[in-house]
């Protein structure tokens, strides 16, 4: 009897929406009108459901004043605020792309993201902290600043017209908010209700740069009915009410923010908290306890940060219950600390990309304990799964290691312009092919191993680094680390751990770290060279960029060789 492959499908006991994203904040607006929407706690400002359908609607008709339509794109280079929030769904009721630019972005790569993306319209935040915005833009398109009458005429930027600031200050031809937002008044609720007649669910709503840690961001084309029944989906996940208030650490513009954090309590009538424009451990704790949440999102980093913070013992977050951590590998140490430490029984791991709209597979609360925490659950509802040879491509068998591959409504259009990458990553079948090593087990509970750029081959043995993180997490001594591979004219490659200490000053060094090891996981897993880091180098969602640590340890070994070259010498 042939053995089961991996393959799943995921069931539900409810439907899909069959609407677009404006549509459902209408339907949600109408039913909890007087509930908190969102909150923005460093902005001390706070809009219920009914005032965030108004600001909204405003926006909109703002935006159709200065002749933005149905398929133009409209870009957003902002931290964390209110205004994002609002013209998330602007953009969505007038049928507009939003392409969302990192706010971590400097002047190339805002070029770029301008010029690929064909944006109509910028809007941006002024500055924060030493990043001035505006001063960037007009560095860019100094005919901005030079027009007058706020339409943008640029050799550089042909389709752009319009760019906004989120300030009271105008800059030359860059309007403010409050500017645009008194446009509103040329358009006329009915043209709006004609606007939002000529929109489908499957019109393009959302343009995502993939954070680019290899090779040139890709523009990930996402539609409403991707993205809302995700968010709502993985709502239904977190079992969440409207009477749920979820604090949002995680960046708007990343799919962790927009979708599962705010198209999720959307879609349930549920609060979103923004404790902070950009994560803040400190501003997201006292969050938690001000304003009573109930759901703390967050990728591993941050909740390690939360858990280290020198206030955590005195804060008060007995209100919180559940919440995602998801955006990286979730270490199985760290999950019990914050079952235990966080009041958070409830927690689940969510897993994809942002090529699946972007959660997959994720933890249910009624899951044993054991595959709460060791793997990242099963297949989300309407969506397909299955775990494939990377060599032959045919589904492998139950238990068996492959590369993770998704099918469903939940799958990306494209990638904008680049229809080459989109067959790469799309084949025939219409399976988005991850790039994500797992596998599946007898009941449809998947787990990751890494990703298939970061195995490790040493000797010919394949070696995954997330094995080995996972064990390293257990010692007592560690608070993080991250395992890469290092090259080696022996074995091809050695494994290389990049620690960081419970305690820094503690003085352990390598060989107490490497003996912790012995005897404990096979001699061929245990790290060759050990590095005590204080950072990790990583994008702006908290992703940890393997590929800069690597270089970064490979550069440090190499001096650390060279010194110890001198030193023989010089005996």
């Amino acid at each position: 009897m042939r053995p089961q492959r991996s393959y799943t499908y995921g069931h539900t006991s409810g439907v899909m929406l069959g609407e677009t994203i404006g549509e459902c904040l209408e339907r949600i607006a109408a039913r909890f009108p007087q509930h908190d929407a969102v909150v923005s706690v460093e902005q001390d400002r706070r809009m219920s459901y009914s005032e965030l359908m108004v600001a909204v609607d405003r926006a909109a008709r703002a935006l159709l004043s200065i002749n933005v339509r149905r398929g133009d794109r409209v870009a957003l280079w902002s931290v964390n605020t209110i205004e994002w929030v609002v013209l998330q769904y602007a953009t969505a009721r007038v049928g507009a792309i939003l392409v969302n630019i990192n706010p971590a972005y400097r002047t190339h790569e805002l070029a770029f993201a301008l010029r690929a993306s064909r944006s109509k319209v910028l809007f941006m935040t002024e500055s924060f902290k030493q990043s001035r915005f505006v001063e960037m833009f007009l560095e860019i398109c100094p005919e901005a600043y030079a027009e007058e009458d706020s339409s943008i005429r640029s050799d550089s930027f042909p389709d752009l017209k319009t760019a906004v600031v989120f300030s009271e200050h105008a800059h030359g031809g860059v309007m403010t908010f409050d500017d645009f937002l008194s446009c509103s008044a040329d358009v006329s609720n009915d043209t709006l209700r004609e606007a939002i007649e000529q929109l489908d669910i499957d019109d393009i709503i959302n343009i995502q740069y993939t954070s680019g840690t290899t090779g040139t961001p890709k523009g990930v084309q996402l539609t409403h009915n991707n993205i809302l029944n995700n968010g709502m989906m993985a709502g239904e996940r977190m079992h969440l009410t409207c009477d749920d208030r979820i604090c949002v650490p995680v960046p708007f513009y990343h799919c962790f923010g927009m979708v599962v954090s705010n198209l999720s309590a959307m879609t349930h009538g549920a609060a979103i908290i923004i404790p902070s424009r950009v994560f803040d451990a400190e501003a997201t704790l006292s969050a938690v306890e001000k304003e009573r949440c109930t759901t703390l999102h967050g990728v591993p980093t941050m909740f390690i940060a939360e858990l280290n913070h020198p206030n955590f013992a005195d804060t008060d977050v007995s209100t919180l219950r559940t919440g995602i951590m998801a955006g990286a590998p979730c270490p199985v140490e760290l999950m019990r600390r914050v079952i235990t430490e966080l009041h958070m029984p409830d927690i689940l791991i969510g897993y994809g990309m942002t090529e699946a709209s972007p959660i997959t597979t994720m933890t249910d609360s009624n899951d044993p304990f054991g595959r709460r925490v060791e793997t990242v659950g099963t297949v989300m509802p309407c969506q397909e799964l299955k775990i494939i040879d990377p060599e032959s491509g045919l589904t492998v068998p139950r238990g068996t290691r492959g590369e993770i591959c998704f099918r469903g409504y939940n799958v990306m259009v494209g990638y904008d312009h680049e229809l080459d990458a989109t067959h790469d990553a799309i084949d025939e079948s219409g399976w988005l092919h991850s790039g994500d090593i797992g596998d599946m087990d007898e009941d449809g509970y998947v787990r990751i191993s890494g990703r298939i750029k970061d195995m490790v081959i040493r000797g010919g043995e394949n070696i995954y680094p997330r094995e080995i993180e996972e064990f390293l997490h257990t010692l007592p001594e560690i608070s993080d680390v991250y395992v890469v591979g290092i090259p080696d004219e022996k074995y091809g490659e050695e494994l290389c751990a990049c620690v960081k200490l419970m305690t820094p000053k503690s003085g352990l060094n390598a060989e107490d770290l490497r003996s912790a090891c012995h005897g404990r996981i096979a001699h061929f897993k245990i790290p060759k060279y050990w590095i005590i880091v204080d950072e990790y180098p990583t994008t702006v969602t908290g992703k940890i960029q393997k590929f800069k640590l690597r270089d970064m340890a490979i550069a440090q070994l190499r001096l650390l060789e060279n010194h110890q070259a001198v030193r023989q010498r010089i005996a």
